[in-house]
């Protein structure tokens, strides 16, 4: 029986306990249970949550000591670093071989544990920038929604603790076991792409005013043929002071805001419409459903298809 225990601290956000409880403390008929699941804290008691209610947690960090798998179920806020005692028990969890994983912002507990300096790891992607200049040594990729070393895993935002549970299932016990588990969750056992996919895309209300009025012209041109020397001439200057504009004010490239807004565009149709890839990909001036497909990919890590079928809604 693998022993799975969860490290909680007040406040606690229920949401990524529960993505670990979901997983991992259920008993599903017909699927051998081979997981135990606890709760632990630093002082046991009643440990107040973000939802407005406390949980009464009798299990202190001894439990560590007992665990296969120690799961940080969020570390909020994160400005507040874990207290000795609680670096102590994470570290003397992995060195004597138990697997330590963190959901959303239980990156930063691990963090301060020394547990991922020099690894490569992931956080919510609103934490990503603060989790990489608080700890320089980590290597933070905002975009994926897993991380996996082995001895050490950490997962994008909240919801993405459910994708890193379910990896873990399927390496302990096999594809077949997290597939029912999955199926019992109504869920797919794996999805596809990172986590940029869920980030808010970039709008022109939030760019300095001074090009406003090229930006405008340019989202109003999405679908069209549209080039640097077009925007350089709209905007009267050179194609070397207009890149520089774009570089001092937005930190990229007039064609790259252009790719960006294509894409913006691109999933609002995919999410809002039942045009067809192709159609889509020529009204966002993409010219085919390959070219699509390939800068959806480079920019999301998912497909076109893929990302529509996670985000479909009624058409407006």
């Amino acid at each position: 029986m693998h022993r799975v225990v969860a490290l909680i601290r007040p406040p606690q956000s229920t949401f990524e306990l529960a993505c670990a409880a979901e997983v991992f403390g259920i008993e599903r008929p017909g699927l051998p249970t081979r997981y135990t699941f606890t709760v632990c804290t630093e002082r046991p008691g009643p440990v107040a949550t973000y939802a407005g209610y406390d949980m009464l947690v009798t299990d202190g960090l001894d439990a560590l000591d007992r665990a296969d798998t120690v799961i940080v179920a969020g570390w909020l806020p994160t400005e507040e670093p874990p207290s000795s005692a609680v670096v102590r028990a994470l570290r003397q969890a992995h060195s004597r071989g138990a697997r330590v994983v963190s959901i959303c912002s239980g990156a930063f507990a691990l963090a301060h544990a020394g547990l991922l300096d020099g690894r490569r790891a992931t956080t919510h992607w609103r934490l990503a920038d603060k989790l990489a200049v608080r700890f320089p040594h980590i290597q933070v990729d905002p975009d994926v929604l897993y991380v996996d070393h082995g001895d050490v895993a950490t997962s994008a935002g909240a919801g993405a603790g459910i994708d890193l549970c379910m990896h873990l299932v399927r390496g302990d016990q096999g594809a077949h076991y997290a597939a029912h588990i999955a199926r019992t969750m109504v869920m797919p056992p794996h999805r596809e792409g990172g986590q940029l996919q869920y980030s808010a895309p970039p709008h022109p209300v939030q760019i300095d005013g001074t090009l406003a009025p090229l930006l405008e012209w340019i989202s109003g041109r999405i679908g069209a043929t549209v080039t640097i020397e077009s925007m350089a001439a709209h905007a009267g200057l050179s194609t070397r002071t207009l890149a520089r504009r774009f570089a001092d004010q937005l930190g990229t490239s007039p064609g790259q805001w252009l790719l960006a807004q294509r894409i913006a565009t691109a999933r609002d149709l995919l999410e809002s419409s039942d045009l067809p890839v192709d159609a889509v990909a020529r009204r966002v001036g993409l010219s085919s459903a390959t070219n699509l497909r390939r800068r959806f990919l480079n920019t999301l890590g998912t497909t076109p298809g893929a990302y529509r079928r996670a985000f479909r809604t009624k058409p407006r």
